[in-house]
């Protein structure tokens, strides 16, 4: 399964990690940057195991708190309205704002 935002929710990279951004309700959440290596990784079609493995590569936690913190994650995004679970594979939304700044290679 992987993650979706909502129509109408859009992500932006801060200095501290990453702000939801719910244009329907006027409203923003802001997510630490653990958190937003989650984000961005379900975001990107990979699994909430691999949200976790993407954890412990990052950040010095065990595997069994990685799960447990994603799908923590994943439940409050989808609880607050802003994220559903989808069997599909990632949507790529064109609009105003992209999710994720492109890599520069030089």
């Amino acid at each position: 399964m992987t993650l979706k935002l909502r129509d109408g929710v859009f992500t932006a990279e801060t200095e501290y990690g990453v702000a939801v951004l719910d244009e329907d309700r006027d409203q923003y959440w802001t997510l630490n940057p653990s958190a937003a290596i989650a984000l961005r990784t379900l975001l990107d079609g990979g699994t909430e195991a691999d949200a976790a493995r993407t954890l412990t590569e990052e950040y010095a936690v065990d595997i069994d708190t990685a799960h447990r913190d994603v799908r923590e994650l994943v439940g409050e995004l989808c609880s607050a309205g802003l994220a559903e679970e989808s069997t599909q594979g990632p949507s790529v939304r064109r609009g105003r704002r992209a999710w994720w700044p492109e890599k520069k290679t030089s």
